[in-house]
């Protein structure tokens, strides 16, 4: 008899205790359940987001390819700005933005506007990006600046760049060209002699035998 009360009392305590947690426990299950749905939602809106932007990315790539070149198609320019324009203003902060920046920066180039590409690349720069679309930005306004006769802050802008692996090859070239038109022949060989060795070229290889018939 003894044992039944004792039952009965533990039956009478967790009654009593689910009268007095029995609310909190279910909204502590109902918020639980909300932030692993909410999870599972935010997952898929991602990979929905990730989706759309990668295939906005093809579609401007694709426009960009026949856009470009001795031919240029009109059309596929327009499209090709609109759809990077697009991933730049829809899909923020993502890779795809930074390199939609970089093809902005290029069609304004091929258009002759200078001062346009620059901005798109300080945009890109200001974004944080990843090292290798960091290095080609940089690379991208150094040719700018060169072209302006802002030869110094060229270099100095090619000298900051941090993986000095990435797109060496093309740095060192570009620093050959700048370090020749600033007459300093010797610096350009010996430039287009490292970037010849981490990527022989033609065109190299006729730079650095043109400065060598020079006595450089």
């Amino acid at each position: 008899m003894a044992e039944l009360r004792t039952e009965e009392e533990q039956v009478q305590a967790l009654k009593q205790w689910w009268k007095e947690n029995g609310k909190s426990l279910l909204l502590t299950i109902a918020v639980a359940l909300a932030i692993v749905a909410g999870w599972q939602g935010w997952q898929k809106q991602r990979a929905a987001t990730a989706e759309a932007a990668s295939i906005t990315y093809q579609n401007m790539m694709d426009a960009v390819a026949g856009a470009l070149g001795p031919q240029q198609d009109q059309a596929k320019l327009a499209t090709a700005r609109h759809l990077a324009g697009e991933l730049v203003a829809e899909f923020d902060g993502t890779v795809y933005s930074h390199y939609a920046g970089l093809v902005l920066a290029r069609l304004a180039v091929e258009q002759n506007d200078l001062e346009q590409a620059v901005t798109q690349l300080n945009w890109v720069l200001d974004q944080n990006p990843a090292a290798p679309v960091r290095t080609q930005a940089v690379i991208g306004k150094a040719r700018i600046l060169a072209g302006q006769n802002e030869s110094q802050a060229a270099l100095d802008l090619l000298g900051s760049v941090e993986n000095a692996e990435l797109f060496a090859a093309e740095r060192y070239e570009l620093q050959g060209d700048i370090h020749l038109k600033m007459g300093d022949k010797a610096a350009a060989k010996a430039d287009y002699e490292a970037a010849y060795a981490l990527a022989p070229d033609g065109l190299l290889e006729v730079k650095i035998n043109d400065l060598a018939s020079e006595g450089s």
